[in-house]
C-alpha cells in the first residue's frame, strides 16, 4: 500500500508540476529571505512592509536579470545551429586525422557519427529557456512568497494558541527550517560569486554571451560536482568553435579553478558538517527530480534532496537514512562524535 501511495504521489507531482514548480521556487526564495525580513521586523518595521520590501527588491533584481538574460538566451538559441555545424566540422576533422595518421583504421571514422558534441549547448539552452518559462508566473511566485513570509512570523503563535503546545515542542521543526534556510542562504551566496567569476572569466577571454555563462554557472552551482561540469562544457565548446583550442583550454582551466576554490575549499568550510550529500545521491536526485519536474527540477534537485535529508536527520528514528544519504565527510564526523561520547 505504501509503495502504491508513493507512486500515486509522484505521478500527481508530475501532473501538477505547472503549479508546483513556481510554488517550490517561492518556498525556496522565502527560506532564503526570511532572515532579512525578521531582521527588519526586529527594528520595528511592520510585517507587511518588511515582506513587501524584500519581495520588491527580488522582483527588481530578477526583472533586470531576466530582461538581459532573455535577450542572450534568444540570441544563443538562434546561433546554436551555426555553432553545432562548426563543432561537427572540428570533430569530423579530428576523427579523420586519428583514423588516417594514428590508428590507420578507417573504421574509426564511423565513431564520428555516434558523437554529438553539441548536446551540451542544447542542454544549456533548454535549461535556461525552461527557467524563463517558469518565471512567466512571476505574480504567482511573488504573491506566494509574500504570504509565506507573513506567515513565518506568526505561525508559532497560531499553532500554540490552537493546540496549546509548549514552545519546546517547536524546537525540532525550528532547527530543521533554520538549517535548511542556512544551507540555501550560503549556497545562494556562493553560487552568486561563482556565477560572477564565470562571467568575468568568459568576458575576459572574449567568449560570446558571458552573462549567459554567468547565469548558468550560478544556477548549476546548486548541483555539486555534476553541475559545475554541465556549466563548463558548453562554454568550453563555444570557446573551441569561436576562438580556438588555446582559449578553450584556458576556459576549461578557469572553470576548474573556480570549482575547486569555491566548491571544494570555501563552501565546505562555510557549510560545516551535516549538509553534504553523497555524489551518487546527487546524481540519482538529479535524474529523479528532473524526471518529475523537468529541467527546472534538475536545478532544484539538490535543495529538494537536502530538504528530505534534513527532515530525516531531525528525527532520531530516521537519522540513519540521512547518514546514508549524506557525504562520507559527514559520516566520518558522525563516527567521531559517537566515539567521543563513549569515551566521555
Amino acid at each position: 500500500m505504501s509503495a502504491a501511495a508513493i507512486v500515486v504521489v509522484i505521478y500527481g507531482m508530475q501532473m501538477a508540476k505547472v503549479i508546483l514548480v513556481p510554488f517550490l521556487i517561492a518556498v525556496f526564495l522565502a527560506l532564503i529571505t526570511v532572515r532579512p525580513m525578521l531582521w527588519l521586523q526586529a527594528r520595528r518595521v511592520p510585517s507587511i512592509v518588511a515582506a513587501l520590501v524584500i519581495v520588491t527588491m527580488i522582483m527588481l533584481i530578477l526583472a533586470v536579470v531576466g530582461a538581459i538574460l532573455g535577450t542572450s538566451v534568444a540570441d544563443f538559441t538562434a546561433a546554436i545551429p551555426v555553432y553545432q555545424a562548426r563543432l561537427d566540422t572540428i570533430v569530423d576533422g579530428v576523427v579523420k586525422f586519428i583514423a588516417e595518421n594514428i590508428r590507420g583504421d578507417q573504421s574509426i571514422e564511423s565513431l564520428g557519427d555516434m558523437v554529438d558534441p553539441g548536446w551540451a549547448m542544447g542542454l544549456a539552452a533548454t535549461i535556461l529557456n525552461s527557467l524563463k518559462d517558469v518565471l512567466t508566473n512571476t505574480f504567482l511566485i511573488f504573491f506566494t512568497m509574500i504570504f509565506i513570509l507573513l506567515e513565518a512570523s506568526t505561525v508559532q503563535v497560531k499553532v500554540d494558541a490552537a493546540f496549546g503546545r509548549r514552545e519546546s515542542s517547536f524546537d525540532r521543526p525550528r532547527i530543521f527550517l533554520q538549517d535548511l534556510g542556512r544551507y540555501l542562504g550560503i549556497k545562494t551566496i556562493v553560487s552568486m560569486v561563482t556565477g560572477l567569476c564565470a562571467g568575468l572569466l568568459t568576458w575576459s577571454i572574449g567568449l560570446d554571451f558571458p552573462l549567459l555563462w554567468a547565469m548558468l554557472a550560478f544556477l548549476l552551482n546548486y548541483v555539486p560536482t555534476i553541475g559545475s561540469i554541465i556549466a563548463a562544457v558548453p562554454a568550453v565548446l563555444l570557446a573551441l568553435v569561436q576562438l580556438g583550442p588555446g582559449e578553450a583550454t584556458a576556459t576549461a582551466i578557469g572553470f576548474a579553478a573556480i570549482n575547486v576554490i569555491f566548491g571544494n575549499l570555501i563552501e565546505p568550510r562555510l557549510m560545516g558538517y551535516g549538509v553534504g550529500i553523497s555524489p551518487l545521491v546527487v546524481f540519482l536526485g538529479l535524474v529523479f527530480w528532473g524526471w518529475v519536474f523537468g529541467p527546472v527540477g534538475m536545478l532544484l534537485s539538490v535543495p529538494l534532496t537536502m530538504t528530505v535529508k534534513l527532515a530525516l536527520e531531525s528525527d532520531a528514528r530516521t537519522r540513519w537514512v540521512a547518514i546514508l544519504l549524506g557525504s562520507e565527510r559527514d559520516a566520518e564526523y558522525e563516527l567521531r562524535s559517537r566515539a567521543s561520547e563513549k569515551t566521555a
